[in-house]
C-alpha cells in the first residue's frame, strides 16, 4: 500500500535544505492526509530519517513551525518526516456531540476497531503501510535507518511503535510521552472509543504494558531517551513517566529519563532540547 496522488502543497528553503508539505489520498484513513518532509542539503544527506509524531490538537505544521529542528537536521544530514496526527475532512467523524471528548487531532497512532472510528482512524497502518514506504521510495530514505520520536500523544506513539516494530525503527526518543495511557484519562477515553472496553486489547498500545509483556526496542537503539519537564501540568495526571521507568527497570530496558527543571508541556520545552534528540537519533542511524 502506497500513497496515491502525492503532490507538494508548499515548500520553503531552510538551512540550505528544503522544508515541504505534501498531501495525498490515503487508503488507510480513507481521506486526504498531509505530512511534512525536511530534506537536508543533498551534499550532507546520509539517507537516515527521523519520524516525528505530534500530540493532541496538532497538525503537521506545529512541529515544522515551532520546534526548530531543521538547523541541526541540516547539519547532520538527517531527513525529518512529520505527519498529521489524525484523519480530517468531510465524512471523517470528529465527535461533534462531545460524547468521547476526543475531537480532531487525536488519532493516538492506533488502528480503531470500533464504529464510527474504524473506517478512518487507522493511524498506525497509515504510518507503517503508507507513509514510510512513500518516504523511502520518494525521498531516498534508507528503510533500515529510521528513528522515531514525538511529543505527548506522539511520544506515546513513538514508544509503542518502537517497542512493537523494532525492526522498523532503529532509534527512539520522546518528549513528555503519555507513557501509561491505560492509566490516564486521555488514554482511557481514546482507547475506549477506538478499541472498545476490553482493556486487554489496550495493552498492545500502551508503552508500559508492552515493556511488562516482553516487548523490546531494536538492539541498535541501545536505550530509550525521554525528556520530561517537572513543571508539566499533565505530569502526574496524564503522562506517568514513573510507571514507564519502573517497568523498564524491572525488565532491564535501558531508559534515559531526564527530568528538566522548570519546563512545562509546551513547544518552548521541545525547542529547548530538540537538538539533543536529533543528535541522539543521528548517532544511531
Amino acid at each position: 500500500m502506497t500513497a496515491k496522488n502525492l503532490r507538494q502543497a508548499s515548500q520553503w528553503r531552510s538551512f540550505d535544505g528544503v522544508q515541504s508539505v505534501y498531501e495525498h489520498d490515503s487508503a488507510a484513513c480513507s481521506c486526504k492526509m498531509r505530512f511534512g518532509h525536511y530534506a537536508p542539503p543533498p551534499e550532507r544527506a546520509t539517507g537516515g530519517a527521523l519520524l516525528w509524531l505530534s500530540g493532541l490538537t496538532c497538525t503537521e505544521d506545529n512541529f515544522i513551525a515551532k520546534a526548530g529542528a531543521q538547523r541541526v537536521a541540516s547539519e547532520l544530514g538527517l531527513a525529518i518526516i512529520a505527519p498529521d496526527t489524525s484523519p480530517r475532512g468531510e465524512g471523517v467523524p470528529d465527535d461533534p456531540d462531545g460524547a468521547y471528548d476526543l475531537g480532531l487531532g487525536a488519532g493516538f497512532y492506533v488502528d480503531a476497531t470500533q464504529a464510527p472510528w474504524r473506517s478512518n482512524y487507522r493511524m498506525r497502518a497509515y504510518i507503517l503501510d503508507e507513509l514510510l514506504p512513500v518516504a523511502t521510495e520518494t525521498f531516498g530514505i534508507d528503510p533500515a535507518r529510521i528513528g522515531v520520536s514525538g511529543h505527548s500523544m506522539g511520544g506515546h506513539g513513538a514508544l509503542t511503535l518502537a517497542l512493537s516494530e523494532p525492526t522498523t525503527f532503529r532509534s527512539v526518543s520522546a518528549f513528555a510521552p503519555i507513557a501509561a495511557p491505560s492509566e490516564s484519562p486521555w488514554g482511557q477515553k481514546a482507547f475506549a472509543a477506538y478499541l472498545g472496553e476490553d482493556r486487554a486489547a489496550w495493552r498492545a498500545h500502551d508503552a508500559t504494558a508492552l515493556v511488562e509483556d516482553g516487548a523490546r526496542i531494536n538492539p541498535l537503539a541501545d536505550a530509550i531517551l525521554v525528556d520530561q519537564g517537572d513543571a508539566d501540568q499533565f505530569l502526574q495526571s496524564q503522562l506517568r513517566p514513573d510507571r514507564f521507568a519502573a517497568a523498564c527497570e524491572t525488565a532491564g530496558v535501558k531508559l534515559e529519563l531526564r527530568m528538566r527543571a522548570g519546563y512545562d508541556h509546551s513547544y518552548f520545552f521541545i525547542a529547548s532540547f530538540i537538538d539533543d534528540h536529533v543528535r541522539w537519533h543521528a548517532s544511531r542511524l
